[in-house]
Order: structure tokens, then C-alpha cells, then sequence
């Protein structure tokens, strides 16, 4: 089974410990390289709520700790819409995710899910990553950090693999991603920008040198 992260967008999280959700969005590439589209989770989703098969919601993909039950799971234009009610009232663990959902010390969420054949396929347009067109969700968990907050920055590290560059607000959009402030990941995007663009003065090998010192270095 893979995992796919995110980072959490909640809508409302009640003291009761009802919460809602996406605990996934479209467009966005993971750690692994994969990336979904829309109409990826619609089969699935479907598909368990006529068998009466319950997608269980765990604590960091542990299948020995469930925390609560999913109310609602549909995709919609934006994502997977969830809505979800946490077992506080029963469950010590449960009461602990409820408090740091309220507390936002919780990152995001991660899908558990397995890809059916024919449902994945590489991107024509980016070298290494796969467009998942339909996925067999299996789980959703609370994590404490969703490991997509590095996703970019690994994104930069297979364009370079690959023999390409990225744009230069690309790269800007990377290095902040990775904890670099607004003014800084500008002033050293801009300093990139001659070897992103491939201008006759800079060359691809050096861009690359350049790059990747950087991205070592965070």
C-alpha cells in the first residue's frame, strides 16, 4: 500500500470532535513522484460505500489505532472532501488529535491507497512522475508532519536528475516551500534566473552545480 500526504486544510474542527475537510487536493506531486487526478477516487469511494466497507480513519497509519469514523468521504472539483467525527469521548488518542487539530499541531492528513491496473500513467510533460487517473483508497490517517512539505523540493531534485530546469518562479515557489523567507528565496531565485532561462552566458552544467549546492545546503 502507498501513502500520499497533504497538507491539512481543515474547514471546522467542534468540541464534540466532528471535523471536515480535504484530505487530498489535486495537482499536487508527492514524495514518490505521483501525482492525482480528478475522477482518481470516485470509483473507490463508491465502490465501499455500496459494500458497506468502512474506510478507516488512523493515527499516523497505524491499523492498530483507529481514532474515529469518516461521516462523509466525496471527491469534488478540489479534492477529497472528508468529514470526520473523532472518538474523544471514548478513545485517550482520539482526545489528543482533537486538541491538536484545534491547536493546528497537527500537519496534515495521508491517504493509504493501492492503484488498480491501468490506473496510473507516466506524465508526458514531467519526467518522473506518474498521473494516478484511479486509486483503490484504503485508509485516511492524521499525521503529525504530511511529508509533502518536502515534495517541491524533491520535484527540484528529479527535474535536475532528468537533465532539465525548472522556471525561475519555480524555483522561488521551492525554495520557500523549504523554509526559505519571501525576500530571500526571491533574491536567490533571481540570482539563479541567468541559468534557469539557459542565457548564452550560463551554462546548463553550472545551473545544475549551482541548484543542487542549494538544495543540499537546505
Amino acid at each position: 500500500m502507498k501513502h500520499f500526504d497533504f497538507t491539512f486544510e481543515t474547514k471546522s474542527i467542534s468540541e464534540a470532535g466532528e471535523f471536515e475537510g480535504y484530505a487530498s487536493t489535486f495537482g499536487n506531486v508527492d514524495q514518490g513522484g505521483d501525482v492525482v487526478e480528478p475522477g482518481a477516487f470516485i470509483e473507490s469511494v463508491v465502490k465501499a460505500k455500496a459494500d458497506g466497507r468502512v474506510i478507516p480513519m488512523l493515527w499516523q497509519h497505524d491499523q492498530r489505532e483507529p481514532i474515529g469514523g469518516w461521516k462523509d468521504i466525496a471527491e469534488d472539483s478540489k479534492g477529497l472532501y472528508v468529514k470526520g467525527h473523532l472518538l474523544i469521548d471514548a478513545d485517550p488518542l482520539a482526545r489528543r488529535a482533537h486538541a491538536h487539530l484545534k491547536n493546528k499541531t497537527i500537519g496534515g492528513m495521508s491517504i493509504g491507497y493501492g492503484i488498480p491496473a491501468g490506473g496510473a500513467e507516466p506524465d508526458e510533460k514531467r519526467r518522473g512522475v506518474m498521473r494516478l487517473k484511479k486509486v483503490d483508497l484504503r485508509e485516511i490517517s492524521l499525521v503529525t508532519m504530511p511529508m509533502n512539505l518536502s515534495a517541491r523540493i524533491l520535484g527540484v531534485k528529479a527535474i535536475l536528475d532528468g537533465g532539465a530546469l525548472p522556471t525561475v518562479r519555480e524555483f522561488e515557489e521551492h525554495l520557500r516551500d523549504a523554509g526559505f523567507s519571501k525576500s530571500l528565496a526571491a533574491a536567490i531565485a533571481g540570482k539563479a534566473a541567468p541559468h534557469l532561462r539557459g542565457e548564452p552566458d550560463a551554462k546548463a552544467n553550472d545551473a545544475a552545480a549551482f541548484l543542487q549546492g542549494l538544495l543540499k545546503a537546505g
